[in-house]
């Protein structure tokens, strides 16, 4: 399974970030102990949305999307 996750720093509410992983918890807990460097200057981070797949090219796809310009507009109307 892999989760498409969208997350939100409480320190910063402006921030957010978009990601993929294989294990939301962990990645979750990377995040908030600053062990990813585009996100440890922001944290904490809570966890907005996730998304589960099965098939892992539709979960990278999926990712891409939200990062493009129409899929961000649709996370924002939709997701966050």
């Amino acid at each position: 399974m892999k989760y498409v996750y969208l997350i939100k720093s409480t320190s910063h509410p402006q921030q957010t970030y978009i990601g993929i992983t294989s294990d939301l918890e962990k990645r979750l807990a990377v995040h908030n102990s600053g062990g990813s460097i585009h996100t440890s200057k922001f944290k904490p981070w809570e966890l907005i949305t996730s998304i589960t797949f099965s098939d892992t090219a539709k979960a990278i796809a999926f990712e891409q999307y939200l990062k493009s310009g129409s899929g961000r507009a649709f996370a924002n109307k939709r997701l966050w």
